[in-house]
């Protein structure tokens, strides 16, 4: 009888892949309303923080950061390929985001 293999998102065929569980009791929640990334040949950072001008079209925005998050490149892939995901799932039940990114 043939044996049924699976591959997993490695390419590896017949290796089961774990089970996560999630432990989210020292998890702290942080709101942002601005990210920023930067990036080494090594790592990816993420910056997150929140938008202090409240005031309309300003000349200096004020953004408060609050959390940095360092990725080594890998883990930065899966995550926009995450993202991506998650980004095109909202748009099909919600509508389209419309991002303006303004040259400076």
């Amino acid at each position: 009888m043939a044996e049924k293999k699976q591959a997993n998102g490695n390419g590896d065929v017949g290796k089961a892949q774990p089970r996560v569980n999630w432990d989210d009791s020292n998890m702290e929640t942080t709101y942002a309303n601005v990210v920023n990334a930067a990036s080494t040949r090594e790592e990816v950072i993420l910056l997150f923080g929140t938008n202090q001008s409240w005031k309309g079209v300003e000349a200096e925005v004020d953004v408060h950061l609050s959390n940095r998050i360092i990725l080594n490149p890998f883990a930065a892939k899966r995550l926009a390929i995450l993202l991506g995901g998650v980004v095109s799932a909202y748009e099909q039940k919600f509508g389209p985001l419309g991002v303006e990114v303004k040259k400076q």
